[in-house]
């Protein structure tokens, strides 16, 4: 199956900075991945605006389509557009429209093992919809074999297009992402595809999503520089660069804009990178709330924290 890139920039990288970017930071990014052959950008959530107060986020925390619109226009081109929509946190039946109406291509559908019975709902509406699905079950390093298990069982019964191996907590090795994905790949279903999300608590996020990708994985989630909440994700520029330069994708446009878009960004002090306290959740399977904190505080009692996340 062939293989597709998926820019989250927006959106796993608006958890570092409530999803303020400036339009001149999204249409950057938009340009960028047109002219590095990217399959698809993420622009952020569909998150309820019942729940979230849109003067506490930034406007890709919701992705309005007249926001939308006033990067891409119609998206006369051949990248897809995708936005994420939590099960719970989504107010999906009124806030996503027929797909007639919307430049929104792809809906990923982000929910718990526990939360398949929702999440088919969601994805099975907005099949009706007109949209492509793909269904992201999080954290799937605190579950057990079984309850993977039921929920892929799930997942092959329902209309999704895709299903997502997604290493919440930068937990896993590469020895494990190889067995996850072919066993997505062999529980999901005929014809469906399966997908990577990884996070770098470990430095190996890059290197999980070459494992999966080698195992048939054919959605690469990736982020500029590896933007995203805590110690980020498998960066663009790593995997074009593994992929190499070709007739259809092509690094430069994403390191010019590292250059000119995201240095700015560090500068101002936004925070996202490998670190002590993001390794140490990572190796306990925990959320990284708690090494967030620690970071944001400039913190240093490394030896403390191990004690806490290993119960050492």
């Amino acid at each position: 199956m062939e293989q597709k890139i998926l820019d989250c920039t927006l959106r796993d990288g608006g958890l570092v900075n409530r999803f303020y970017f400036t339009d001149d930071f999204v249409r950057g990014l938009y340009q960028a991945n047109l002219q590095a052959g990217i399959d698809y950008m993420e622009f952020g959530y569909k998150a309820s605006e019942a729940l979230f107060d849109r003067r506490e986020f930034g406007k890709w925390k919701f992705c309005r389509e007249e926001d939308l619109r006033a990067v891409v226009g119609d998206n006369k081109t051949s990248m897809k557009i995708s936005v994420m929509a939590d099960v719970g946190r989504t107010d999906y039946s009124k806030g996503i429209l027929e797909k007639k109406d919307s430049v929104i291509d792809m809906v990923r559908i982000a929910a718990y093992a526990e939360q398949m019975g929702e999440a088919m709902e969601m994805a099975s509406c907005c099949k009706e919809r007109g949209y492509e699905t793909s269904v992201n079950i999080m954290a799937i390093s605190n579950n057990t074999d079984e309850e993977i298990g039921r929920a892929l069982e799930t997942v092959s019964k329902s209309r999704a297009d895709a299903v997502y191996v997604v290493d919440s907590y930068g937990s896993f090795y590469p020895e494990q992402i190889k067995a996850l994905t072919k066993r997505y790949i062999r529980l999901a279903g005929n014809g469906r595809k399966v997908g990577i999300h990884a996070h770098n608590n470990q430095q190996l996020a890059f290197a999980n999503t070459i494992e999966a990708m080698r195992c048939g994985a054919a959605l690469l989630d990736v982020t500029v520089n590896g933007m995203g909440r805590g110690a980020g994700n498998c960066g663009s520029e790593q995997l074009l660069g593994y992929i190499g330069s070709s007739e259809k994708y092509n690094e430069l446009p994403v390191i010019e804009f590292i250059e000119n878009h995201v240095l700015p960004l560090k500068q101002a002090g936004i925070l996202w990178g490998y670190d002590i306290p993001y390794l140490l959740t990572g190796q306990g399977c925990k959320h990284p709330s708690k090494a967030i904190e620690f970071v944001e505080n400039h913190r240093t009692e490394y030896a403390g924290l191990f004690r806490q996340m290993m119960g050492a």
